[in-house]
């Protein structure tokens, strides 16, 4: 920052002062908000997220725009600044949710896969799903996931986004247990298709799981189910 010193009167020094003119300084400015997992809260918060820009001042006033200077996120209730990775974590909304919708997105993709009609593959489908979070959940409800339109590349897409979002939560041995109880829905009639086969795979591959990990709990769960 640029001063220019206000010479003082000769009989006092000790009345000197500076009269500040122009300088550098950085101004933020709100580009959005949300909710988000304040770390020092220690739960969800809302949050506003700001961009910089360094400006030349006159007075401290800004005058000219120069360089960005970076954004992060601000907690609207303790103030904490935090970079904008922070967005990535899950809030505690998110994590409760997670579960209940991978499952279902699980469910439905090895249900399709064998078909869909299958009485104790469905009842299976239905517990699974409840059990993870959807109490409520009924045939009227697998009904319409079952018979909801989809496009080339959607099934993946729908399968691929719940269960990427579970697995950031997901310890190894969670991951395992997720995929048995999938598969075990195909299992409810029978032997696994190669459909079913498949899509079990897939549930692994999105879930973070290596192709070995996966066909070594698939032949664990269908030995378990034989015994």
């Amino acid at each position: 920052m640029t001063v220019i010193a206000i010479p003082p009167a000769e009989s006092d020094w000790r009345e000197a002062s500076l009269l500040i003119i122009f300088g550098l300084r950085v101004f933020y400015r709100t580009v959005g908000q949300g909710t988000f997992h304040c770390q020092r809260c220690g739960g969800d918060r809302e949050y506003r997220h700001r961009a910089g820009r360094r400006w030349f001042t006159l007075f401290l006033l800004p005058v000219i725009p120069l360089t960005r200077a970076g954004e992060h996120v601000r907690c609207k209730v303790c103030g904490t600044a935090y970079r904008m990775e922070l967005l990535s974590v899950p809030t505690s909304a998110q994590m409760q949710a997670a579960l209940p919708a991978g499952m279902q997105a699980a469910a439905i993709a090895m249900l399709r896969a064998g078909g869909g009609s299958s009485l104790p593959a469905r009842r299976r489908a239905i517990e699974a799903i409840k059990g993870a979070g959807l109490a409520d959940y009924d045939d009227g409800a697998l009904d319409s996931d079952l018979s909801a339109p989809t496009v080339a590349g959607q099934p993946a897409k729908a399968l691929a986004g719940p269960l990427n979002r579970l697995a950031v939560q997901l310890a190894v041995p969670a991951r395992e247990w997720f995929l048995a109880e999938a598969v075990r829905i195909g299992l409810a009639d029978g032997t696994l298709s190669d459909d079913e086969r498949r899509a079990a795979q897939d549930i692994a591959a999105h879930l973070g799981m290596t192709p070995a990990r996966a066909r070594g709990v698939i032949s664990m769960t269908e030995e378990g189910a034989s015994a």
